[in-house]
């Protein structure tokens, strides 16, 4: 794809990020780069991993937030702010507006996580919980700055936001200059479209590719029909990229210089988060896995060295133990069965001895008694095991079957 400099053809330009970039000058900071020998051998070439859940409230979003914030008139300010996120944009546009010393309102959908609406308040915004998506919350934050006079921040759809969250590109040039590929996660899009204007301008051969989570991936069939098209009642669990429609803005940067888009499953993105825990003691949420997450699917896809973007590290306690236990599963280290044995005492005792030959390590044990389909002196048992792999899983459902247990799930 080719780029040009010229001002008219884009709303967003690399002077503007290199200006966004000044203003954020001892405000955001200037995360770390770090290198991943697992995911270096997978691809046969360096990969890195730019920390933006290191970031100031734990993601990339404070940098456009800011840049918007500070580019606001003075009466503009005094009216306030209002804006809609999931949780980092809120936080960010939290924390831009405390240290401008300007007011600000956050829409979150109903269902967002605790820890994120505790740190939006925390950070100085006053929260309401409004609607199950965040399309939805967008409308009532719309609403409520036609109402009020409030400005709305936009979490993508602005050229300064966009400006802002271009100097990630920036800092990866300057930190990998050698870099020949930058994964980033897609969900409005403002994001990958910063870093698109930033890279493409000076580095016209980086090659960049866009990931969206399977199940909320608007960009795909977008691109397809050249415009913007909504996905009805996106469904995943990364819901910093949980966005049924594309924004204006950064749709038209994303068309013409992001090289592709993919998507991941939500079994990769448990694996890619999974694996930034365990292998880079990196916390991040699952919209900052995807980049690792589209690596892990199909590492042959992507030319060193390459940079992956862990956009956030805001994740929910309760969704990152079901993650980790998900992603045990999907790589065969967590194993759940049921089966039937005889009620009697030391019959636990005896199944638990088989399962100790197997090495196979006991998390959690549950008992029915009292079903219909038991006979009167059948009883139920639901077992999680940790296992060290898929070929560990076999041997453990065959050692049950050959010690006589019939296993029925």
């Amino acid at each position: 794809m080719s780029y040009s400099t010229a001002d008219s053809l884009w709303p967003v330009t690399l002077d503007d990020v290199r200006g966004a970039q000044k203003m954020l000058t001892g405000v955001a900071r200037v995360t770390v780069m770090e290198g991943s020998r697992h995911l270096t051998q997978l691809v046969g070439a360096p990969v890195h991993f730019k920390c933006e859940n290191l970031q100031r409230t734990g993601s990339f979003k404070l940098r456009g937030a800011y840049v918007r914030i500070a580019g606001l008139l003075p009466e503009e300010r005094a009216a306030g702010v209002v804006a809609a996120s999931a949780g980092n944009h809120a936080q960010g546009v939290a924390l831009a507006s405390s240290l401008l010393g300007v007011g600000s309102t956050v829409f979150m959908p109903k269902g967002a996580p605790l820890p994120k609406i505790s740190a939006t308040r925390e950070y100085g915004a006053e929260v309401r919980l409004h609607g199950q998506v965040v399309d939805e919350t967008l409308a009532a934050a719309e609403r409520h700055a036609a109402e009020t006079g409030a400005v709305f921040i936009h979490p993508f759809d602005h050229p300064d936001v966009i400006a802002g969250q271009g100097t990630v590109g920036l800092e990866i040039l300057e930190q990998c200059p050698e870099v020949r590929t930058i994964v980033v996660g897609i969900g409005g899009g403002g994001l990958a479209a910063g870093i698109a204007v930033a890279v493409k301008a000076l580095r016209p051969d980086v090659r960049i590719v866009g990931v969206q989570a399977a199940g909320a991936a608007a960009y795909p069939p977008s691109l397809a029909a050249g415009r913007p098209v909504a996905v009805e009642k996106p469904a995943t669990m990364a819901d910093g990229i949980k966005v049924g429609r594309p924004g204006d803005v950064p749709f038209g940067i994303i068309g013409n210089l992001v090289d592709e888009v993919r998507t991941v499953t939500e079994d990769e993105l448990a694996t890619g988060l999974l694996l930034c825990l365990e292998r880079a003691k990196l916390v991040v949420e699952p919209a900052g896995a995807s980049p690792v997450a589209a690596l892990l699917s199909d590492p042959g896809a992507f030319e060193g060295p390459v940079v992956a973007v862990l956009s956030g590290g805001n994740v929910d306690p309760l969704l990152l133990q079901r993650v980790l236990r998900h992603g045990m599963a999907a790589q065969g280290r967590f194993l759940a069965v049921r089966l039937r044995l005889t009620d009697r005492p030391g019959a636990l005792a005896t199944l638990l001895g088989v399962l100790s030959v197997v090495d196979a390590n006991v998390l959690d044990v549950s008992h029915v008694r009292t079903d219909p389909r038991l006979g009167l002196t059948e009883a139920e048992v639901e077992l999680h095991l940790e296992t060290k792999g898929t070929e560990h899983c076999t041997e453990v459902g065959q050692a049950l079957r050959e010690a006589g247990y019939t296993v029925i799930g």
